[in-house]
């Protein structure tokens, strides 16, 4: 069997479910799930996870909304693309899946270093978004010795599975049991994919450490409204160390809800109804 072909059913499952819309952003070639009818949610997914983490939103809010998800590059079905896992490289690609897709302005939600990415999006292109909600945001976090120091952990931890070694995939899934603790389908999804999005999940946190991470500083110019939806058992990224940043937006309102890392696939049913108070208020 093709080792490639086999790579991509696995990733692929967690990313866009058909039908699929394919778009090429900033030369990135990226596949896309568009699901529902109304104003524009354009959501940016966790590292190696994928645009099917959206699926339960659209099928509470799909009848007001349209919401778009995107596959990361080497993410879900699209393809690698040569550039970092980083949000610098995603903020472009928005840019781009935004023009190709013909959407002037939109809500953006983003989890984890998707949350990384629509924050730099919003503070650069105030123009093109019309609110911002952040899942478990990456950036927001000083970054301590302490900090840097579980980062490079977490990095070797990742390359060990990248290297093939046998132990991963079993440690993975027991990690991922604390990421996702109540999202069982698409955890078990992510976890058969694990050693081929090893690499990706190496090189991401490896980013993590680099000045350039800590977008604290962006919080202030962010001048729409903002929704901070925290999944409040978050281990890694932990609601204490990013509260202070949190603060420093201009319009901010902060909820928080059950499950370890993506409110709006762990918590559906209550994030939908926050989201729609939200919303309805901009």
């Amino acid at each position: 069997m093709n080792m490639h072909a086999a790579e991509t059913t696995l990733r692929g499952a967690v990313g866009a479910p058909e039908p699929a819309t394919w778009i090429d952003a900033d030369g990135s070639r990226l596949a896309v799930m568009r699901r529902g009818k109304g104003p524009a949610v354009i959501c940016l997914h966790a590292i190696g996870h994928g645009a099917r983490d959206f699926v339960p939103l659209a099928e509470r809010i799909g009848d007001r909304f349209e919401i778009i998800a995107l596959d990361w590059p080497g993410q879900g079905r699209s393809p690698a693309d040569g550039g970092a896992p980083d949000p610098l490289h995603y903020a472009k690609l928005m840019l781009g899946a935004m023009d190709a897709l013909g959407i002037e302005q939109a809500i953006l939600l983003g989890n984890s270093i998707g949350g990384a990415t629509a924050l730099r999006f919003a503070a650069g292109h105030p123009e093109r978004v019309k609110a911002l909600i952040l899942c478990n945001s990456g950036g927001l976090a000083e970054l301590t010795p302490f900090v840097r120091f579980l980062i490079k952990r977490f990095a070797n931890f990742f390359r060990a599975g990248e290297n093939g070694k046998a132990w991963y995939g079993r440690a993975f899934g027991i990690y991922y049991s604390a990421v996702l603790k109540r999202a069982p389908e698409q955890r078990a999804r992510i976890v058969d994919s694990g050693y081929e999005i090893a690499g990706v999940l190496c090189a991401a946190w490896e980013g993590f450490a680099k000045p350039q991470a800590d977008i604290r500083s962006l919080a202030p110019k962010v001048a729409c409204p903002v929704w901070i939806a925290w999944a409040k058992d978050d281990q890694i990224i932990a609601w204490s160390r990013c509260k202070a940043a949190a603060q420093t937006f201009g319009n901010v309102k902060v909820e928080m809800f059950e499950g370890g890392h993506a409110a709006f696939l762990e918590d559906p049913d209550n994030f939908a109804r926050g989201f729609l108070a939200f919303a309805g208020g901009l």
